[in-house]
């Protein structure tokens, strides 16, 4: 009689992105053609005549200076300069802003601590609207094929007034995709379920697809692109994460003393990424939940792996690390729970 032996180990970590086909064939059709997808965020809306000002109190980069139909990426800091929160803040009208955030439980009471004397209203609009992306090289075809207005001349980070069907709507040109072509367009919630039909049937005739898998969306695509997710963030300042551009010290914000600490004396630790060849591998990141799998240099623990996931693009695993600065440098090669991962820069798109 033949013997049989258990599976051989390494199988039991079967990459669960380079083999799906589903995963593969949602995240090439953004990079080939239009992928689309519901992407709602959480969106507040802060009024009031102090609201410009009372933004720039919260955030660290320049929100007062937007022009109406303008927006900005920001990191929201506590009084420690740590990361609380990655928002974009969108200026509608003069006193009106809103404010897409993951995180809304969190930013109200941060928002009720902070008021002071500020003449500054918030609530929570998530329920009047749904926003669905459209991202890549063909997504401007596709949504000139649904707007009344084209959007040719658009530009990145412009949002802009729409309609489709007689129905109002905005568009607004940007993306968590890392495409040069992306939008997102934000339909009242009564009218989404239809709209979404119209994408659907539409798609194809541009080569695309809807994307339904979450790790595609908030993982795999974003991380070629060098793109953070909020859990990546937590317990980490500005200058580790290079995201300290366009902080503006001539102001006062939340954290400003500690950052400023940071500036002169320069960060700890920094973020760089890593690839890894290995088919089947067993690598801890943070974006799972956990903490992160331990990278050792010399014996000596120097950082945490932030995620892994996989470049359908570049055919191998793709992740970063936090870790002390100045100690990884490209090229350098380290053990990840066995596994040879290889130090690169932080993205991965060329």
């Amino acid at each position: 009689m033949k013997e049989t032996y258990p599976v051989p180990y390494p199988v039991m970590y079967k990459n669960v992105y380079k083999f799906d086909d589903m995963k593969r064939s949602e995240h090439m059709a953004v990079r080939d053609a239009v992928g689309w997808y519901l992407w709602t965020h959480q969106l507040v809306e802060v009024t009031g005549k102090d609201a410009a000002a009372f933004l720039d109190y919260i955030f660290p980069k320049n929100i007062s200076n937007l022009k109406n139909g303008r927006e900005r990426y920001t990191t929201m800091l506590d009084e420690n300069a740590q990361i609380i929160d990655d928002v974009v803040v969108f200026r509608m009208e003069d006193e009106k802003f809103w404010i897409s955030t993951l995180f809304k439980m969190m930013m109200f009471p941060w928002f009720e601590a902070h008021k002071g004397s500020y003449q500054v209203e918030f609530k929570d609009i998530t329920k009047e609207w749904e926003m669905y992306a459209v991202q890549g090289p063909r997504s401007i075809e596709m949504v000139n094929a649904l707007v009344k207005n084209p959007v040719d001349n658009q530009k990145f980070f412009e949002m802009k007034a729409n309609e489709i069907d007689g129905i109002p709507v905005y568009v607004n040109r940007a993306g968590f995709t890392g495409e040069k072509l992306g939008y997102e367009l934000y339909f009242p919630k009564a009218e989404a379920p239809a709209q979404e039909e119209k994408l659907r049937a539409l798609a194809p005739n541009f080569g695309g697809r809807e994307v339904t898998e979450f790790q595609v969306m908030a993982w795999t695509l974003p991380c070629e692109a060098g793109f953070y997710y909020m859990r990546d963030l937590r317990h980490t300042n500005p200058y580790e994460v290079g995201l300290a551009n366009g902080i503006n010290f001539d102001k006062d914000f939340i954290g400003k003393e500690a950052l400023m600490k940071i500036r002169d004396e320069g960060p700890a630790r920094e973020v760089v990424g890593f690839t890894v060849a290995e088919d089947n591998i067993h690598i801890k990141g943070r974006h799972m939940g956990n903490e992160g799998e331990k990278v050792f240099v010399d014996g000596e623990e120097i950082g945490r792996v932030m995620k892994i996931v996989y470049s359908y693009v570049n055919e191998i695993n793709n992740g970063l690390i936090i870790c002390k600065k100045g100690v990884l440098k490209a090229g350098d090669h380290v053990s990840l729970h066995g596994h040879d991962a290889v130090i690169c820069g932080t993205t991965f798109l060329s």
